[in-house]
């Protein structure tokens, strides 16, 4: 009978245990979702704070900067009409695309929002003003934006030929790279000297200080960026990774994104004696601990803010580093403000 007590004693301090265990699991499980629950509730009121921090600067500093009232009377021909002849390559501010192949992206409604940055073609952003295409590729030399794909890249070559078939004077700068998770597409240099040899402009620090007119008859500065084959080589017809910089960091938070963008923009040196390309995005990203996943509406928080960040870079006294401006969803507007201030500076006015 002893031994039966002694038994039984044991078996019901391990019950009593497992039950002390599964009752702190169940108490951490609910302090995660509890946290989970605060900081979705406690979200919509941050961004509509960053919102509103950014709202009250433009109506306290406006959105005015030199060329901010010019607009090209024809955006497919915007440097051409700037004249050739004037235009060094590092007075131009270079309206981008972020994620610029993935108009196609997915399946339409059903995955394409979570990934979808542009809604225009390559060749219709081109034509609308855009001059630099970031272009993500896999392994099967098809675009892609993480693990959705869109299309070959024999389309957005043949999007760009046709439009340089097009026109006479637009440069373009082509980023390819292949996308985070995936291998470089096998002899992908040798595909793109075959399809694009003879626009290329080679790699050449020489290039910064040239006019558009000197650089002519070549059209594309394209900066290859594979993850594990080796990089272009000095003096070849593509430009490596530092050629194309930028700060980017990962957040939905407008003002937060802004703030960042100036502080290191501040922090380069003027594009007249600069040797590479700087980006700065004009772009959000969506979290996945928020309700809101979507591409459009969450860097839609920020979109507007495009003119206003140039003003502040002239409030800031840093607007002679700005060169490389890229947006998700380009239109009319984003492209205007580039070349105006494009047009400043050749004027002597910025």
């Amino acid at each position: 009978m002893r031994g039966l007590l002694s038994h039984v004693e044991k078996i019901g301090a391990q019950v009593s245990t497992h039950v002390e265990q599964m009752g702190a699991q169940v108490s951490t499980q609910v302090q995660q979702i509890g946290a989970i629950v605060s900081t979705q509730l406690e979200r919509p009121k941050l961004i509509e704070n960053e919102t509103k921090t950014l709202r009250e600067l433009e109506e306290s500093s406006g959105c005015n900067f030199p060329g901010s009232d010019h607009h090209p009377t024809d955006r497919k021909n915007w440097i051409s009409g700037l004249n050739p002849d004037k235009v060094h390559l590092n007075q131009i501010v270079w309206p981008g695309t972020h994620d610029s192949a993935t108009n196609q992206i997915g399946v339409e409604i059903i995955t394409r929002p979570f990934a979808e940055c542009q809604s225009l073609s390559i060749y219709e952003q081109l034509v609308l003003g855009t001059r630099l295409l970031d272009v993500r590729v896999n392994e099967n030399r098809e675009v892609c934006h993480g693990i959705l794909v869109s299309y070959g890249v024999d389309v957005v070559i043949n999007d760009i030929k046709r439009f340089i078939s097009e026109t006479e004077s637009e440069i373009i700068i082509l980023e390819v790279r292949t996308e985070f998770g995936h291998s470089d597409p096998p002899e992908f240099e040798k595909y793109l000297e075959q399809q694009l040899g003879e626009y290329l402009i080679h790699q050449d620090d020489k290039v910064f200080d040239k006019t558009v007119a000197e650089i002519l008859p070549k059209r594309i500065i394209c900066i290859w960026k594979p993850r594990k084959s080796n990089p272009p080589k000095p003096g070849g017809p593509f430009w490596s990774s530092g050629y194309l910089q930028d700060n980017w960091i990962d957040t939905d938070l407008p003002a937060t994104k802004f703030e960042s963008n100036l502080n290191y923009l501040s922090k380069q040196p003027s594009v007249n004696s600069r040797k590479y390309f700087y980006r700065v995005e004009n772009t959000l990203t969506p979290q996945t601990d928020n309700i809101v996943v979507h591409v459009k509406p969450v860097t839609n928080r920020i979109r507007w803010c495009a003119r206003l960040f140039i003003a502040q870079c002239f409030g800031k006294n840093i607007a002679d580093r700005l060169q490389v401006y890229s947006t998700d969803f380009i239109d009319e507007d984003f492209v205007d403000a580039c070349v105006g201030l494009t047009w400043a500076r050749i004027e002597g006015k910025a």
